[in-house]
């Protein structure tokens, strides 16, 4: 699969399981803008399988290299960006992974048995990031479970292999000077904005400012029944120039940590 069409594919599946992305998109194309992605974000578990490196190789691939590394302590979180060596324009990857060894002994063999009950074979595919939940249908029981101890855990358990959400690309937008702007445009049409640690996160100083809606609720089938969880959200991004005149391309990690909260059931629950 070329880089154009696994992008449209990663796109496609996002956007089936996140409606407001679409709705979000569609609203400032009608304004008469032209949608640019910032950078897409990928979640996983730190298990040699299926950790940061393994979904990087299909962007190494296509020419990205990695640029930062991040440090999410509180959350039990690394994380690495890579940009594409020839082309600026190309969305940035932004890549998570759960420190299983940070939680619980019965977190951690839940992972274990999660992973080894899949066939081995579709770790080594290069589109394992387009699978989505590659395991067994999940437990409710097993999901409230690691929800009390890591949100992204069970959001990893349901959700499974996709992009938990595309960013737009703020400065690239003609008819917002900034970040506040289109924020306040997004509550007038009704959509409800991640105000963990602020609506927007991260400062000019810091060089980057970053909001984002709440994830969508989903149906998802369990073992016992259909219950509602997050699924993936659309995130807004203004990007300040660096003393040599250049955007600055990386991400601060304590935004990060808030950004994260999006698919937070208790967000959507409060």
């Amino acid at each position: 699969m070329n880089s154009t069409l696994f992008f449209e594919e990663l796109w496609k599946q996002y956007a089936s399981k996140t409606p407001s992305a679409y709705k979000v998109k569609s609203l400032l194309e009608g304004e008469g803008e032209t949608i640019f992605n910032d950078h897409i974000a990928i979640r996983t578990f730190d298990d040699l399988r299926t950790n940061i490196e393994v979904i990087a190789k299909p962007f190494i691939a296509m020419g990205y290299t990695e640029m930062g590394e991040y440090h999410f302590e509180a959350k039990k979180l690394y994380a690495k960006h890579y940009e594409h060596i020839e082309n600026p324009d190309a969305p940035k990857i932004f890549i998570s992974q759960l420190l299983t060894d940070h939680f619980s002994l019965e977190l951690q063999a839940t992972v274990k048995k999660i992973l080894d009950n899949c066939n081995n074979d579709i770790f080594n595919q290069d589109d394992l990031i387009l699978q989505g939940r590659v395991w067994e249908t999940p437990s409710y029981e097993v999901y409230k479970m690691l929800q009390e101890e890591s949100e992204y855990a069970a959001w990893m358990y349901v959700n499974g292999f996709c992009s938990n959400h595309f960013t737009i690309d703020v400065n690239k937008l003609e008819g917002f000077e900034n970040l506040n702007n289109l924020n306040q445009f997004l509550k007038e049409n009704g959509f409800i904005l991640n105000s963990s640690g602020g609506e927007i996160k991260g400062t000019p100083s810091q060089l980057l400012e970053q909001s984002s809606i709440l994830a969508d609720k989903i149906e998802m089938e369990f073992i016992e029944g259909i219950k509602e969880v997050t699924s993936c959200y659309y995130e807004f991004a203004y990007r300040y120039k660096q003393d040599n005149g250049q955007l600055f391309t990386g991400f601060i990690a304590n935004s990060a940590d808030k950004i994260f909260e999006s698919t937070d059931m208790k967000l959507q629950e409060a």
